[in-house]
């Protein structure tokens, strides 16, 4: 009789295990984790059941190398929108690592194995998975410090004394704007990710157009024994094809800030010139903030 009660205990106990059976989570690293020398670089996952986005978990991640004993790295991941997890993760070296997930629903807890081949980044950020490059940095920044010059040039033959003292020293001020990589950052994906808006509604940067624009800002630096002086040592031929490539970027945003002046046109007939500009840029910089919002960007 004993033994009849004990065996109905383990089937019952058994039924009960199947009715709770772990949940079947998915695991997607929907930002690549990077590796850095020294430096902890973000990553995001989304964790989903059947499809649907799983919310309010509590997600714990363990890394270790697979071909290699660095020991291990561990990260509390927090929670963001539908389903996704971010943490920041400072790993010793690229190459094939495990991550175990351990993910915690009211006190259930699953685990979960992913492989996955870390890299090192190709550069500072990305967006779409099109790279920023230091490369691309530092031409930013060497257009700053030549912008500065020129502003510097244009006071010295504006002003003496007083004024011209008070006007140098802004521009000195200025330098620590152009050594700033969040605001170089930002000159480069607002650029850019305009330029993909424009390449999405299906306009092109022919090479007449760009050519036209170079061409003025060239006709610009000659004006300015300093700009020229810096260009030469730079490198002349190295500097114009580098330029080529962001003016035709420049076009294709051109055309989308003319399409905001049409439609503000359009819609406003009576309105001023000044004002028509001023609302149109006001709409460019509203459609600049929501193009960057759709893009997937990655700093690290």
């Amino acid at each position: 009789m004993k033994k009849a009660i004990q065996l109905t205990a383990l089937l019952l106990l058994a039924i009960l295990s199947g009715c709770s059976a772990d949940p079947e989570y998915s695991i997607e690293v929907t930002k690549p984790i990077y590796q850095q020398p020294d430096k902890e670089i973000p990553f995001e996952i989304k964790v989903t059941e059947k499809d649907k986005a799983v919310t309010g978990l509590d997600v714990f991640a363990v890394f270790s190398m697979t071909n290699m004993d660095h020991g291990t790295t561990e990260v509390e991941l927090t929670e963001g929108e539908d389903g996704t997890y971010s943490g920041n993760a400072k790993l010793p070296m690229e190459g094939k690592y495990e991550i175990i997930f351990t993910l915690d629903k009211d006190g259930k807890k699953t685990d979960k194995v992913i492989t996955y081949e870390v890299v090192k980044p190709e550069g500072v950020a990305s967006i779409n998975g099109e790279w920023i490059t230091y490369e691309d940095l530092e031409f930013y920044k060497f257009i700053n410090y030549l912008q500065l010059a020129i502003n510097r040039e244009t006071d010295q033959k504006r002003y003496t004394g007083d004024q011209l003292k008070e006007a140098l020293s802004y521009w000195d001020s200025q330098e620590k704007l152009v050594e700033d990589q969040n605001q170089l950052l930002t000159q480069i994906i607002r650029l850019r990710s305009m330029a993909m808006l424009a390449k999405e509604k299906g306009y092109t940067a022919a090479d007449p157009e760009v050519e036209t624009e170079i061409n003025k800002v060239r006709e610009q630096y000659n004006q300015f024994e300093s700009a020229k002086a810096m260009i030469n040592e730079y490198g002349e031929e190295k500097f114009w094809s580098i330029e080529k490539q962001q003016y035709q970027l420049i076009v294709l945003s051109q055309k989308v800030q003319q399409d905001m002046v049409e439609k503000v046109r359009k819609e406003n007939q009576k309105m001023s010139e000044q004002e028509l500009l001023f609302q149109a840029q006001k709409q460019y910089e509203e459609l600049l903030v929501s193009q960057v919002n759709s893009l997937n960007i990655v700093i690290l």
